[in-house]
């Protein structure tokens, strides 16, 4: 688990008010460890995300949570289509 401050080292765009936003807004996840908040790697990665979107694309705040959600699909799309793909190799061949 990483730390908010370990966090912002990591990241030194990363401004603290604009992270508890996201949590707020349900962008990110964290869990309270000793009253502070830690985040996995899952979590850091959103983040970073997060940033590259804002910075790198100039994606506003009013869009973010639509490009996540859309991003958010395409990931649960891929995930799925690899399960289907994984089920369909361990199924017997009708050929056999």
């Amino acid at each position: 688990m990483i730390t908010l401050d370990v966090l912002c080292a990591r990241f030194t765009r990363l401004d603290p008010d604009d992270l508890r936003r996201w949590i707020a807004e349900g962008h990110v996840r964290c869990e309270v460890e000793a009253g502070a908040p830690c985040f996995r790697e899952i979590d850091v990665e959103r983040v970073r995300l997060i940033l590259e979107l804002r910075h790198d694309l100039a994606v506003n705040e009013e869009a973010l949570p639509v490009v996540l959600s859309l991003l958010d699909q395409i990931y649960a799309l891929r995930r799925r289509l690899k399960q289907l793909g994984a089920a369909e190799d361990e199924a017997p061949s009708a050929s056999a």
